[in-house]
C-alpha cells in the first residue's frame, strides 16, 4: 500500500527542482509558440516556406511538416484580417449540452465505422503457450429506421503462431521463446483488416442514388507507424506495408479516414519550427524533447476550432512508404475544454477534394455524442475490451477444449490468485 504521510514529505524534498522545470518548460515553449504564430510575417506563400525545408530524402534533416494548401489559406486570412494564429475557428458557441446536441444533428445520414481491438498476451504460467486477439467495429448509419452494427472478429494465436522465427546467440536460452509482438502486431494486422473490408463492403453497396454518399472511417491511432523503427524485421515491414494498405484502400475507394490520436506526442511542427529557425541570422529556438506539438495551441483553441492541415514529412518511417510517403496530412482538433488539442490524421487526398471540413464537422458531432470522445470508436472499444473476468473464462475454456483432445494443460494458482486481486 501506499504511505501518504511518507510521500508527501519525498514530495516537499524534491519540489525545488520540480519548480525549476516548469520554470524552463514554459519558456521554451512560449518561444516555440511565438516563432508558430509570426509565421505569416515571414513567409507570403506556402511555396516560400517550401523552399526553405530540407528535402524528403533519408540522409537529409527530416523536415517534420510541409504546409498543405490549407497553409496558403491561413496566410492569407492572417495577413489580411485581424490575427488568432494558425487557427480555423469553429465560429460556433452553445450555451448547453442541448444546444450542442441539437447541432449534432447535421451527422444525421452520415456513416460511421470504427475499429477497435484487445488482446491477452501469452500466459508464461500457463504449461500451453496461447494468445488471444480480438477486435470491435461498429457501424453507425445515423440514420432512423436503419439498425447499427456492434460485432468482434477474433483469432486464437496457438503456440506455433507465437515462435519467434529465430533466437539470438546472445539470447538467454532460458527465457521464454513466445513473442508478445506476435500478438501486438496480429492485432494491428486484424485491426487494418477489418476497416478495409468494411470500407469494401461500404463500396460494393454504394447507394446509386447519391455517388458521393460515403462513411466515415476512424482507426483509433497513427497513419505513421514511426513505432515500427524501434522493432527487427519482418515486423517493421508488416506494420509499415498493413498502413499503406489502409491508405491506398481509403483513396481508391474514396472513403474518408481518421487516424484518432486523442493524447499525441507528435513533433512534427516542432521539428519544422527548427528547421526554420535555424536558417535565421540568429536562431534562438533550442533543440527540446519536452515540447510536443498539441502544446503549441494549449489554451489558444476553443471548443471545435482546429488547425490548418499539414502533410507529414518526417524521415524515419515514410520514406518506406513508396509512393504514399507524402500521402499523409494531420491537424489538431479541439475537443475539449480543458486539455490540449487531438491530432487528427487522414490521407491528403481528402483536402485536395475539399472533403475535409464536412468530415471534421462530423467528428465534433461525434466527441458531443461521445462528451469529449468520438463516440463510435468509444462503442468499438466497449466492443473488444477484454476484461480480467474474461481472460479467467478464456483459460477455463480453453482448459476444457484441450483436455477434450486429450491434452492436460495447468497454470499458476499464485498467478492467478494475484491476477484476481490486482
Amino acid at each position: 500500500m501506499l504511505h501518504k504521510g511518507k510521500l508527501l514529505a519525498a514530495l516537499n524534498a524534491k519540489r525545488g527542482q520540480f519548480s525549476h522545470y516548469d520554470g524552463s518548460f514554459n519558456e521554451q515553449l512560449e518561444m516555440y509558440q511565438q516563432a508558430l504564430e509570426t509565421l505569416y510575417t515571414r513567409y507570403s506563400s506556402s511555396a516560400e516556406l517550401e523552399q526553405i525545408l530540407p528535402l524528403d530524402k533519408s540522409n537529409m534533416p527530416s523536415a517534420g511538416a510541409r504546409p498543405s494548401i490549407e497553409f496558403d489559406r491561413w496566410l492569407v486570412s492572417a495577413q489580411q484580417n485581424s490575427y488568432r494564429g494558425p487557427v480555423f475557428p469553429f465560429g460556433r458557441s452553445f450555451t448547453s449540452h442541448e444546444q450542442s446536441r441539437q447541432w449534432a444533428e447535421c451527422i444525421e445520414g452520415v456513416t460511421t465505422i470504427a475499429v477497435d481491438g484487445s488482446q491477452l498476451m501469452p500466459w508464461r504460467d500457463a504449461s500451453i503457450p496461447v494468445a488471444l486477439v480480438q477486435v470491435g467495429f461498429f457501424v453507425n448509419p445515423h440514420a432512423r429506421g436503419l439498425n447499427y452494427t456492434k460485432d468482434v472478429r477474433m483469432d486464437v494465436l496457438t503456440p506455433e503462431d507465437l515462435m519467434e522465427d529465430a533466437k539470438k546467440e546472445s539470447e538467454d536460452p532460458d527465457s521464454y521463446p513466445y513473442s508478445e509482438m506476435k500478438v501486438t502486431l496480429r492485432r494491428y494486422l486484424l485491426e487494418v483488416e477489418t476497416l478495409c473490408t468494411l470500407m469494401h463492403q461500404w463500396a460494393e453497396n454504394r447507394r446509386a442514388d447519391d455517388p458521393a454518399y460515403s462513411p466515415i472511417v476512424f482507426f483509433d491511432g497513427s497513419l505513421v507507424v514511426s513505432f515500427a523503427m524501434m522493432m527487427p524485421e519482418p515486423y517493421r515491414q508488416n506494420y509499415i506495408d498493413s498502413a499503406v494498405t489502409l491508405l491506398q484502400t481509403s483513396e481508391e475507394l474514396h472513403v474518408p479516414l481518421i487516424g484518432y490520436i486523442d493524447t499525441s506526442y507528435a513533433r512534427d511542427i516542432i521539428t519544422m519550427l527548427r528547421r526554420l529557425d535555424s536558417t535565421l541570422p540568429q536562431p534562438i529556438l533550442n533543440d527540446t524533447k519536452r515540447i510536443h506539438d498539441a502544446l503549441l495551441w494549449k489554451g489558444k483553441l476553443r471548443w471545435g476550432d482546429r488547425t490548418p492541415a499539414m502533410i507529414c514529412a518526417r524521415n524515419d518511417v515514410l520514406p518506406g512508404y513508396g509512393p504514399y510517403r507524402d500521402a499523409v496530412a494531420f491537424c489538431y482538433l479541439q475537443t475539449s475544454t480543458t486539455r490540449p488539442p487531438t491530432r487528427l490524421e487522414f490521407p491528403r487526398w481528402m483536402i485536395d477534394e475539399g472533403m475535409l471540413e464536412p468530415v471534421i464537422d462530423a467528428i465534433r458531432a461525434e466527441t458531443i455524442a461521445g462528451n469529449g470522445y468520438p463516440y463510435a470508436i468509444e462503442t468499438a472499444d466497449a466492443v473488444s475490451v477484454i476484461t480480467m473476468q474474461d481472460r479467467a473464462e478464456f483459460y477455463a475454456h480453453f482448459q476444457a477444449f484441450v483436455e477434450h483432445q486429450g491434452i492436460k494443460f495447468s497454470y499458476s494458482t499464485k498467478s492467478l490468485s494475484k491476477n484476481r486481486r490486482r
